[in-house]
């Protein structure tokens, strides 16, 4: 009788320690993405090292949104989150990662401010297949108008002189409620509304040629470019 209740014992205290294990196992893993104050973005692991590859499953993400002038938004298979450009704080999202490759960016300057990862297998090797023809280079702007009597266009953080011309997206932020965003020049005339805050994006097509952008409440408020 007593090796049976010694036996009775251990089989219970394994079932209560597979149950523990599986219980911990089930909790999904935690990543951290930061964006600001600066011009950095990032996702890291529980231990603080930049993420590059994960296993597929189900993941929380903390995101603390440090600045208004920027947001996180993450995208790639099955997956597309953001936070608003204008909000700072932390948010919570859970996410189901496949197989695939996912991209982070602060989407007013995504041409600086990302990062990338993959998930799952590596992608298998290229074939023979001759490559597609490259689309044409795309310039990534942003505009914005406020707060207070400014006005700028920048490209990679500087003061916008020239471009060359082809493909733009311009993302534009209007902190203005009395002052507006208005770009023209060869084939554009784009332009924000003066009656509230907003933040647009415009994908044109810059000619070669002088472009100009105001604010048509206030004549003051200007500036130029040049396409080439």
């Amino acid at each position: 009788m007593g090796l049976l209740r010694v036996a009775l014992a251990a089989a219970a205290a394994s079932t209560a320690l597979l149950v523990a294990v599986g219980g911990a196992r089930a909790q999904s893993p935690t990543l951290f993405g930061v964006v600001g104050p600066g011009f950095s973005i990032k996702l890291s692991d529980a231990g603080g090292a930049p993420v590059k590859s994960l296993q597929p499953g189900t993941y929380t993400i903390q995101i603390q949104d440090l600045s208004p002038e920027h947001n996180f938004h993450l995208t790639g298979p099955g997956v597309d989150k953001a936070t608003g450009v204008e909000q700072t704080g932390t948010v919570t999202w859970t996410v189901t990662f496949t197989n695939g490759s996912y991209h982070f960016q602060c989407d007013p300057h995504s041409g600086r401010m990302f990062g990338d990862f993959t998930v799952g297998a590596a992608p298998p090797p290229p074939t023979t297949t001759p490559p597609p023809a490259p689309k044409p280079a795309l310039v990534r702007l942003v505009g914005s108008v406020g707060p207070g009597k400014r006005i700028s266009l920048l490209r990679g953080g500087a003061r916008l002189a020239s471009v060359k011309a082809g493909l733009a997206v311009i993302v534009v932020s209007d902190r203005s409620a009395a002052d507006n965003f208005h770009l023209t020049g060869p084939g554009v005339n784009r332009t924000t509304t003066k009656a509230g805050r907003a933040t647009v994006t415009w994908r044109v097509t810059l000619k070669k040629g002088l472009y100009t952008f105001r604010s048509d409440a206030t004549p003051t408020l200007k500036g130029s470019f040049r396409a080439t």
